[in-house]
């Protein structure tokens, strides 16, 4: 099984979803099957 390519619009879809929502990330992350430490990758 390869990488998962994101679209740079996808990515800052989700950073503005983690801001606004005030959800945990984990908990986002599962529900949009991304990894955690990469939602924190995209938030740096």
């Amino acid at each position: 099984m390869g990488r998962k390519h994101y679209t740079e619009e996808f990515k800052r879809e989700v950073v503005r979803l983690v801001e606004v929502s005030g959800r945990p990330i984990p908990e986002i992350a599962a529900d949009l099957g991304v990894g955690p430490a990469t939602l924190n990758r995209w938030i740096k």
